[in-house]
């Protein structure tokens, strides 16, 4: 992947990822996506914003997909 197509990450939403995000994440994606509803209610349940959750996603190199809200 070219530099101009990477995704940016905020790193005042990195700096809040744990390794315990990446792990939790990792197990609920499958085939290394994990859908929108799913990652916003992993979010709503760590107590942390939609933008760290997403963050962990890329950090774990998880996809976001069938997302409505524009969240991730």
């Amino acid at each position: 992947m070219s530099s101009e197509n990477q995704k940016f990450t905020d790193p005042r939403w990195a700096a809040q990822v744990t390794d315990e995000m990446m792990d939790a994440i990792k197990t609920k994606a499958i085939d290394g996506k994990i859908t929108c509803p799913v990652l916003r209610k992993f979010a709503e349940d760590q107590g942390v914003a939609y933008k760290v959750a997403g963050a962990a996603a890329d950090a774990a190199g998880v996809r976001v997909h069938n997302c409505d809200l524009g969240c991730f």
